[in-house]
């Protein structure tokens, strides 16, 4: 059976308004309780004070369910059953229901239209539901209330902390006020960064006048040198036009005396006790997004996602050596080639056979190479595992190129490595120090023919090789610094001034640190990844090659900050906005995370062990 409950109030002009609302079965809970489905809100009625349901074709029963009675037609009753065709009066309290069978559209249904017919319960006629509950007559009015609020509120969060910011915000000393609770702390947001925790019972240290906001000057003051900012003009062009809201806002800045582009308007405080977060993608894209088309001079190509609109990486390369090389960013899709000074081919050391793996064999219980040589023979990482150790003669390749030329007992000679002049130098010394290795028949124990014709011939000979032993030192020397000479096969070397000169020098050996000063790298995020799966070393046959990955390498793992990718990349990722040469921020909340994992061994060579 299908209930219509009709909720009928009226207008002071005796207009109805009915809200009707349909059950499709029952019980109806008839009660003062507000979620009853008759709602009468009396104090003559109780919380659940009776119930309607179906008690067979066109028949409904109701029942008192709280122990009072219910009117039906005016005879008093706990239950009555009820023809709905023929219909029914109910009163409970100061209402009356009114049952009745639906006619046209509503045929089949049971309709119950509930009115307020009598005054409230315990309240006069005058009196409507709203005033008989509230509270009114025992309460302060609205006004009166809400003055003395708004005075509390003025007083509480106003007065008292402007009191205690002008009597008590720093002592006279210039010490630091007692660590307790003071007033304008309410107006606080929050607590200070990890970084700026030590201020945190110093407001004035930032906050340097009342009523103004806090001003670049107070940031400068600690964090002076950090960066420089461009020309502001240019950074005016390079920003992106603003939205009507973002210009409104600023409006409404300005009429406060806070100038655009502050400190604060990129470092939040009051975020919490928390490190500073890191930098959304968007803050970058914003503005390198079509940079070209607002900076139509600038040389800085445009960048808003890793894996849709980046350009191709441009290392550092040295393009000319010397004391003070000459370095050019070049792209690498230019394959440029580096000239350092040095000549080494990576793939004659890599070579699983030949000489060099022949010599790594013997040197396997020694050095503790294998079979043959590998990457992490000679590239071993420092002590922060995103870059290695610079590579030295003395310390990798020493171990198979010797330099020694002279022994004195147990003690080996070598000459100077990195200084072509004490090269030179301790050659000549060593030929004018030294005589030729006298023959054995001058020696008077040496079995010859008898006569002193052949030991007088031999003297003679040996008293002239002594005599012009000297001047062996120029030929010595000039054999180091040519073709197939120690100094030769690695370097490059410069020629002597002329021919009776012996000023033969080397070209410094100039190896970037970093290729890319501007971005960062951390292997040891990639420990995972053996040296060859980004860097072609085995197919370089010369120290000039850059053996750099391109970006297409470093896509096959990374994307944009929202990119389906092993590794989502914010531009945060590999560019610090306060570059200082260590790892961004956001690699080092990584690193502080993977706290307490296995120590790092370095990139898996490969084929190595």
């Amino acid at each position: 059976m299908i209930f219509i409950v009709r909720q009928i109030a009226r207008t002071a002009d005796g207009r109805e308004i009915v809200r009707p609302q349909t059950f499709a079965a029952g019980p109806i809970g008839i009660g003062r309780e507000a979620d009853s489905d008759i709602h009468l809100p009396d104090l003559a009625v109780t919380l659940r004070h009776a119930e309607i349901r179906e008690a067979g074709p066109g028949r409904i029963e109701i029942a008192a369910t709280s122990g009072l009675p219910v009117d039906v037609n005016g005879r008093s009753t706990m239950r009555e059953t009820i023809d709905v065709a023929r219909g029914a009066n109910i009163r409970i309290g100061s209402h009356m229901l009114t049952v009745a069978a639906g006619e046209g559209d509503e045929r089949g249904a049971t309709i119950i239209s509930v009115e307020r017919v009598g005054a409230l319960s315990e309240a006069s006629e005058a009196r409507d539901e709203q005033r008989a509950f509230s509270l009114a007559g025992v309460a302060p009015g609205r006004r009166a209330t809400a003055w003395a609020l708004a005075i509390a509120v003025l007083a509480l969060f106003l007065a008292w902390p402007l009191w205690s910011f002008f009597t008590n915000h720093q002592p006279a000393d210039g010490a630091r006020r007692e660590v307790a609770f003071h007033a304008d702390q309410m107006w606080s947001s929050g607590r200070l960064s990890l970084a700026h925790a030590n201020l945190e019972n110093d407001c004035k240290a930032c906050h340097v006048k009342p009523g103004e906001a806090v001003r670049d000057e107070a940031c400068v003051a600690c964090h002076g040198g950090v960066h420089g900012h461009a020309d502001p003009l240019r950074l005016a062009v390079a920003k992106p036009q603003p939205g009507a809201g973002a210009k409104a806002q600023r409006a409404v800045a300005g009429m406060f005396g806070i100038p655009e582009g502050r400190c604060v308007a990129c470092h939040v405080e009051h975020e919490g006790a928390k490190a500073m977060p890191v930098t959304e993608q968007r803050f970058c894209s914003d503005c390198h997004g079509g940079m070209d088309q607002r900076l139509t001079d600038t040389k800085v190509l445009n960048a808003s996602d890793f894996g849709r609109d980046h350009p191709q990486f441009r290392p550092a390369v040295a393009t000319n050596p010397g004391d003070r090389p000459i370095v050019q960013r070049l792209s690498l899709d230019a394959r440029p080639l580096e000239d350092n000074g040095l000549k080494f081919p990576h793939d004659i050391h890599l070579a699983a056979n030949g000489g060099v793996a022949a010599m790594a064999r013997t040197m396997k219980v020694e050095q503790g190479f294998g079979d043959s040589l590998v990457c992490a023979d000679c590239h071993v990482p420092d002590s922060t595992g995103a870059r290695f150790q610079p590579v030295s003669m003395e310390k990798d390749c020493q171990i198979c190129h010797s330099l020694a030329f002279d022994r004195v007992g147990d003690t080996v000679r070598t000459l100077r490595h990195g200084d072509p002049r004490q090269v030179v130098a301790d050659l000549r010394a060593f030929y004018r120090s030294t005589g030729p290795v006298a023959p054995i028949n001058l020696d008077g124990m040496a079995r010859r023919r008898p006569g002193e014709a052949m030991m007088l011939r031999t003297s003679a000979a040996f008293n002239q090789a002594a005599a012009l032993r000297p001047a062996r030192a120029d030929q010595a020397i000039r054999a180091a610094f040519s073709e197939g000479g120690a100094c030769f096969d690695c370097h490059a070397v410069t020629p002597p001034t002329s021919l009776a000169a012996a000023d033969w020098g080397v070209v410094p050996v100039r190896l970037p640190q970093r290729y890319m000063a501007k971005g960062w790298f951390d292997h040891k995020s990639h420990a995972g990844e053996s040296c060859e799966s980004c860097h072609a070393a085995r197919k370089s046959a010369t120290a000039a090659d850059v053996l750099l990955p391109g970006i297409a390498t470093c896509r096959a793992c990374h994307g944009g900050e929202d990119a389906a990718k092993a590794v989502p990349s914010s531009c945060a990722m590999c560019h610090d906005y306060h570059m200082d040469g260590q790892a961004p921020a956001m690699v080092r909340s990584m690193r502080e995370r993977e706290a307490g994992a296995r120590p790092w061994r370095g990139p898996q060579a490969a084929g190595g062990s």
